[in-house]
């Protein structure tokens, strides 16, 4: 269900801001795998380090589902990530089905057993398989070396993410855990997770009221099936998130083992 024909992409570059003193953002666009659509992307470049880079694909929490233009809102989030940018990596931000722009009536990513929730999961996967389709692509971008970053909804549909799309070498989960509501089997990430098998970093907060620590986060990460030497999980006295030091420390270091330091 996941699967697609690698078409072509048909890809182009929307506009280019060199503004900014730690990257280079580029806007992007490319065919999606279904449906004629075309998905855009943010494609951030640092100015330290040298290509090919490294690079992190993001998938970014729920908020962005009521959101509908990129280029005044992608910044809203960039507190999330810029320390990927700043530590010599690449960082895509692609437009999801049904975020920003691409509104198409879906205003929620609460999971229901609705066909219409299980076919947007499959499309927001979709999605993410061609941004890496586009990574590999770019001669800029070293496509060995690439990990998933999901924050909330990314982190809880991460164990899916991660499950159907073979080339992350690694992945960080911040603010993930299970949802309680009945979905399709085939889009609930509780059968997904125990097919993971590469590194995954989880950070949470104790008192997360999505994903409450006993309920939603220690089973999504215990039922993880990659081997336990490789697998973390920072829980942190807060809400919904890690403290932002901490996770920063232990993201870089995080990626520092797994795809190596930064050249």
């Amino acid at each position: 269900m996941y699967a697609y024909d690698k078409k072509e992409l048909r890809s182009r570059a929307e506009s280019n801001d060199e503004s900014d003193k730690d990257w280079i953002k580029e806007k992007v666009s490319f065919d999606a795998a279904y449906g004629g659509e075309r998905v855009s992307a943010y494609l951030f470049l640092p100015r330290t380090g040298k290509p090919p880079y490294q690079a992190v694909v993001y998938f970014p929490g729920s908020n962005v589902i009521n959101m509908r233009s990129s280029d005044k809102n992608e910044y809203l989030s960039i507190g999330n990530f810029d320390f990927i940018m700043k530590s010599g990596r690449a960082l895509l931000y692609p437009v999801y089905k049904s975020t920003y722009e691409r509104g198409d009536g879906w205003d929620s990513s609460i999971p229901d057993e609705t066909n219409s929730y299980r076919d947007h999961v499959i499309q927001w996967a979709k999605d993410l398989r061609r941004s890496v389709d586009y990574l590999e692509s770019r001669s800029d971008i070293d496509s060995s070396k690439l990990a998933y970053y999901g924050f909330s909804w990314g982190g809880r549909l991460g164990g899916i993410m991660v499950a159907v799309e073979g080339r992350f070498k690694t992945a960080i989960l911040d603010a993930a855990g299970f949802r309680f509501q009945k979905q399709k089997p085939e889009v609930d990430p509780f059968h997904f997770v125990s097919r993971v098998r590469i590194p995954v970093l989880m950070l949470n907060g104790r008192y997360d009221s999505f994903f409450p620590h006993e309920t939603a986060q220690v089973p999504m990460f215990k039922l993880l099936g990659t081997p336990e030497k490789n697998k973390r999980h920072f829980i942190y006295d807060t809400g919904h998130g890690a403290p932002r030091d901490q996770l920063i420390k232990e993201s870089l270091e995080w990626l520092d083992k797994y795809l190596g330091p930064v050249k």
